[in-house]
């Protein structure tokens, strides 16, 4: 297999791992936790189960049929920026990580009309593993384009 069909089958894998622990973790959480019970975790660290119609963290709340079209989007993105350079080091984990997490979600808004949070840190909203790979998904892509970054010519 070539460096780009292992880097492909590499995120494939790491996509489908975010999925598959996505929604085990989402199917778990629905069967011992009733909506709005908190756990405690470890200090600001607690679960509670609640329902997302929003994007993250709630915002957009109720945009439906739209929210199923931007992920479609953003998953055509994310195809179309790995397949630009499948074998950039570290783009795979990236594009897994995305892709996974946008379809973890995408499951939920297809199967219920609704995202299933349940990770609760302080204040912050509730919020879930999908949700956590999208996160460093992009920090690392960011991250990866920058240490790519060819330096400017200084200009004197």
């Amino acid at each position: 297999m070539s460096a780009t069909g292992r880097a492909w089958a590499f995120a494939g894998v790491l996509c489908g791992v975010v999925v598959a622990a996505d929604q085990a973790v989402k199917a778990t959480i629905e069967s011992r936790l009733f909506p709005g019970e908190d756990v405690d975790v470890l200090g600001p660290l607690g679960l509670t189960l609640s329902h997302n119609r929003g994007v993250a963290f709630g915002l957009a709340g109720g945009a439906g049929l739209g929210l199923v079209l931007v992920t479609v989007a953003a998953l055509a993105v994310i195809a179309y920026v790995f397949s630009r350079d499948p074998r950039r080091r570290g783009m795979w984990v990236a594009a897994g990580l995305l892709a996974g997490g946008a379809l973890g979600n995408l499951i939920d808004r297809l199967t219920a009309g609704e995202v299933t949070d349940y990770i609760v840190v302080g204040s912050w909203p509730p919020f879930n593993l999908a949700d956590v790979a999208i996160t460093i998904g992009v920090l690392l892509m960011v991250w990866i384009y920058l240490r790519d970054a060819e330096p400017e010519a200084e200009s004197g």
